[in-house]
């Protein structure tokens, strides 16, 4: 189930929301109301894989069981055993469900077997919710989470449908105090729907149209160098609003039920750097690998080499992590290698440069990388950049990118002022000299928007979710 549908928006959220504040509260206690949101995160997970919600049961399982074994073991040996079983089920049901058939394509390629391929379909989310399991029990052998003793309270944490299927990765110390205490307002139920909603725009206001005519050009006869560009930075604007508005209405989501998650997202495409472009993109990730791969390899407190490889395996992980293939496998190591040329040869340079150089050398970086991440193959992705520098182009500008260009204007103004800061600041102002008003508008503009969604839901039909792939 879609958040951006209107059976989430109009039936299933909606019967939440009034069950959920229906729901007593004697003396505080949220365990009523956290039996309601594990219901229907359940719901929410088996509308669209009944049976893989077994599967998240287990998984959680298996952290809650590990994480009592960790405890009451700590400072011996088992408690370290405990951590390596919860490491092997989590990364193993990774394995088996999301890479199990690279690898024996892989192994068929090397050895030259026919091993035939299982076929398993990818369970929504399980990359997302493995590592907040993983997060938990990592951070209670090493002392930084308190043991959570009740199975359903855990499960409650790690199903949370808001972001269950595509984060942020939520940590279990970050909402730990709020899954036993936390308070509802209306200021924040208000400032979760208005950040809902506004993510819900980018979604389906911009997103998707984007996405639509990034399929456009990506399967046009037109090989002009226009249509490539058209293509490319279409993706680039599509993914950015697609995640960042899953993210937003996940946040406005939590508002709501009286969580406070990370922000995901931080304009990153206004970054001068490659570095700084990674501190603002999906940061629950970028942070998860610092935290639990990078440091504990030693992080820059080795020898160069050994940092060198520490930073190029933090990103082969983060690339094989968003996929089981080579193209995104490359998409990582593309980025360890910018990154590791920033650290060593161009950091300083892009410091002295002008702003606006080391823009477009960051947005030039990042919408390669795009097309990489895009690409079915890896030969359809070198055509396409080949194409986008003239290499086998048919001309500067066909006939057809000139059409779809004229055509999509609105929407890629839109996407490229949205993806800046300046709509932001702009709001800003304008609720300080105008508070009162600000106040106001708020909720007009709510409702604006989500009848302008509600619109283009009805009649629209192009409403995937890019990171449903991961």
């Amino acid at each position: 189930m879609l958040f951006s549908s209107v059976t989430f928006l109009y039936w299933f959220f909606a019967i939440v929301l009034s069950v959920y504040f229906l729901a007593p509260m004697p003396r505080g206690s949220t365990a009523i109301r956290n039996t309601v949101l594990l219901l229907a995160s359940l719901v929410f997970y088996a509308w669209g894989e009944p049976i893989y919600v077994l599967l998240m049961l287990a998984q959680c399982f298996s952290g809650w069981f590990f994480g009592l074994l960790i405890d009451k073991f700590r400072g011996r040996g088992s408690s370290k055993a405990a951590l390596v079983g919860s490491l092997l089920v989590g990364f193993g049901g990774l394995i088996i469900f999301k890479y199990s058939d690279f690898f024996i394509n892989v192994t068929n390629a090397v050895s030259g077997a026919s091993f035939d391929l299982w076929r398993l379909a990818l369970p929504l989310g399980i990359s997302f919710y493995t590592f907040q399991i993983l997060s938990y029990t990592i951070d209670l052998y090493r002392g930084g989470a308190k043991l959570q003793k009740n199975f359903f309270t855990f499960s409650t944490y790690v199903m949370l449908f808001p972001q269950l299927v595509a984060g942020p990765i939520v940590r279990y110390t970050d909402v730990a105090a709020e899954l036993h205490h936390r308070e509802h307002t209306l200021e924040g139920f208000s400032k979760g729907a208005f950040r809902f909603v506004i993510g819900l725009g980018k979604k389906i206001l911009i997103a998707n149209v984007l996405g639509e005519l990034s399929e456009i050009c990506r399967n046009s006869s037109d090989k002009s160098v226009l249509a490539a560009w058209l293509y490319a930075v279409a993706y680039a604007l599509h993914i950015y609003f697609d995640f960042s508005g899953y993210s937003d209405m996940a946040i406005g989501m939590g508002h709501i039920f009286g969580f406070k998650f990370l922000e995901n997202f931080n304009y990153p495409y206004i970054a001068k750097s490659v570095t700084e472009f990674w501190r603002r993109w999906h940061m629950s990730l970028s942070t998860w690998f610092k935290d639990y791969v990078y440091i504990p390899l030693g992080g820059n407190r080795v020898t160069p080499l050994r940092h060198i490889f520490n930073i190029m395996l933090v990103w082969f992980l983060t690339g094989f992590w968003h996929g089981a293939g080579w193209n995104f496998i490359l998409w990582g190591v593309y980025f360890g290698v910018i990154l590791l040329i920033e650290k060593f040869a161009l950091g300083k340079i892009l410091k002295k440069l002008p702003v606006i150089i080391s823009h477009i050398y960051v947005m030039l970086i990042v919408i390669i990388s795009w097309i990489f991440f895009d690409g079915y193959s890896l030969t359809a992705a070198a055509a396409t950049l080949s194409q986008m520098f003239g290499a086998g182009a048919s001309g500067f500008a066909g006939s057809e990118a000139l059409y779809y260009l004229n055509s999509y204007k609105i929407p890629l103004i839109l996407g490229i002022i949205g993806s800046t800061p300046i709509v932001k600041i702009l709001a800003e102002k304008f609720r300080d000299k105008f508070s009162r008003l600000a106040v106001a508008a708020q909720p007009l503009v709510t409702a604006i928007t989500l009848l302008l969604v509600t619109a283009y839901l009805v009649d629209g039909s192009f409403n995937p979710f890019i990171y449903f792939r991961f």
